[in-house]
């Protein structure tokens, strides 16, 4: 294990980005404290325990001081924010530190940048605990996440629409290259855009810098990867609530848990964000953004692409166009492996259509429904005592469905797709609440649990349900 005073810390955006980066030191906050530390993130990145407890780690990630060889930016990007675009928003309250193990090390919440316009630059304390374990949770179920290092709490008020505690959430990210990094190269030159572009297919997908066109390939690529995650939340259930083009990465990662939740009952047209007031961002409406955001980053390639601009656009929608088809088999596989499906036919793609249709109908919940399935074939549960208790349709499905599977620990197979444990909307807000109010009981809790996401324990049920009132959960964007 080396100490961090060893590790090599790169700064290749700052180098090679200057002209849609700012250099910005953090301001700093004295009276920090660290209040959740992901120990073994810390020693995938090469950190000594050690360091992690140390003063010394406490004041870098606080902002009081630099990481030796730092070039602190904040990076520049636009965006299409509900269907608008924003040609100037960038950094506004995130510093990134450079890169340790080819990883972006960045804080969030750390103070006023030059993109933070009229903001503070600062963040509340909730939001940034809610990022460290939601993220955290998409790893543990190997969904592509930014990670959270640290959150602190900063011990300084920030006044929102009364007054809140501040904190700092540590980001770690194969990048945080957004669509809207590259819509915002365009508004620069042709020459900006091919910089970034090449450093992006450097840093990411290597392997296409000898393709014949390797933008188009990177462009195809970027698609594939965008398709894969919007396929595996569709298949949790999480609904990102905030899905424009700068928060969207080229990487493939899910960015920015603001006002992300996940549903209880199955309705495809489930939103929670306060501001979306016309379901833009639901649900069932996910695979639709992903293609409207990909358009848009096809916009930006265009100059790439091809000389001639009717043949690079000609290109670029033939690519475009796979993209929904693409997702729809990702799709399908996903939900097929939660149900134990071997082969994914026509038959079985109207299998898993009907299963959610009787999830919608009924008003099940998603999550709860697939781990009952799984101790109905077992037999440790009866269809009346489950989540379908209620439905005339399902026996039927259920025979039809039979005839798929190889029985054969398929019930195994179901659980180790299926998580018992998730952030419940109501469980989380009720532990943010007690660790905005100082108790960080209930928080460190459910962040155990969630590491091991798959594993029921005794005790702990309450955990795995719904809130028994159907009260509608509200989001809010962390700020």
């Amino acid at each position: 294990m080396k100490n961090i005073k060893n590790l090599n810390i790169m700064n290749s955006y700052a180098e090679e980005l200057h002209e849609i980066s700012e250099k910005c030191p953090p301001e700093g906050f004295k009276q920090a404290e660290m209040i959740l530390k992901n120990y073994s993130l810390a020693e995938e990145l090469g950190f000594d325990r050690d360091y992690v407890d140390s003063s010394d780690c406490l004041d870098v990630f606080a902002g009081n001081k630099l990481l030796k060889d730092s070039i602190p930016i904040a990076q520049g990007y636009s965006g299409h924010q509900f269907g608008h675009f924003n040609p100037q928003l960038g950094d506004g309250r995130a510093i990134l530190l450079g890169e340790i193990n080819k990883m972006d090390i960045q804080l969030k919440g750390i103070g006023q940048t030059p993109y933070s316009r009229r903001g503070d630059g600062r963040s509340a304390l909730s939001p940034v605990l809610r990022e460290y374990v939601i993220s955290e949770f998409m790893h543990a179920l190997k969904i592509p996440t930014t990670r959270s290092l640290f959150a602190l709490k900063t011990n300084e008020n920030v006044l929102r629409e009364t007054v809140l505690p501040g904190g700092i959430l540590t980001r770690v990210a194969k990048s945080h290259i957004r669509i809207g990094t590259f819509e915002y190269a365009r508004t620069k030159n042709n020459e900006v855009l091919k910089t970034l572009a090449d450093y992006s297919i450097d840093r990411h997908y290597p392997d296409l810098k000898h393709t014949d066109n390797k933008y188009l390939s990177f462009f195809a690529a970027v698609c594939d990867k965008q398709a894969s995650l919007i396929s595996k939340w569709m298949g949790l259930g999480f609904v990102h609530g905030v899905m424009n083009t700068d928060n969207m990465t080229i990487s493939g990662e899910t960015i920015d848990y603001g006002p992300c939740a996940f549903m209880n009952t199955y309705d495809p047209k489930t939103v929670f964000s306060s501001i979306d007031h016309n379901g833009r961002y639901s649900y069932q409406n996910q695979p639709a953004i992903l293609i409207w955001n990909l358009a848009k980053f096809a916009e930006t390639l265009i100059p790439l692409v091809d000389e001639d601009t009717d043949i690079s656009v000609k290109k670029l929608t033939e690519v475009l166009q796979l993209a929904m088809p693409s997702y729809q088999e990702y799709f399908y596989k996903e939900f097929g492996e939660k149900l134990g499906l071997e082969n994914i036919d026509n038959d079985n793609s109207k299998i898993i259509d009907d299963y959610l249709k009787i999830l919608h109908s009924e008003s099940i919940d998603f999550t709860l429904s697939f781990r009952n399935l799984a101790k109905i074939v077992d037999q440790s549960l009866t269809i009346d005592d489950s989540v379908f208790n209620k439905s005339k349709d399902f026996p039927k499905w259920y025979k039809s469905w039979k005839k798929e599977i190889n029985t054969v620990n398929v019930s195994e197979k179901i659980n180790l797709k299926n998580p018992c444990f998730i952030p419940r909307n109501h469980l989380i807000e009720d532990a943010l609440i007690n660790a905005v109010d100082g108790s960080m009981k209930e928080i460190n809790l459910i962040s155990e649990l969630l590491k091991e996401p798959f594993t029921e324990k005794k005790g702990f049920e309450k955990y795995t349900l719904a809130p028994s009132s159907n009260e509608p959960y509200i989001t809010y964007c962390g700020t």
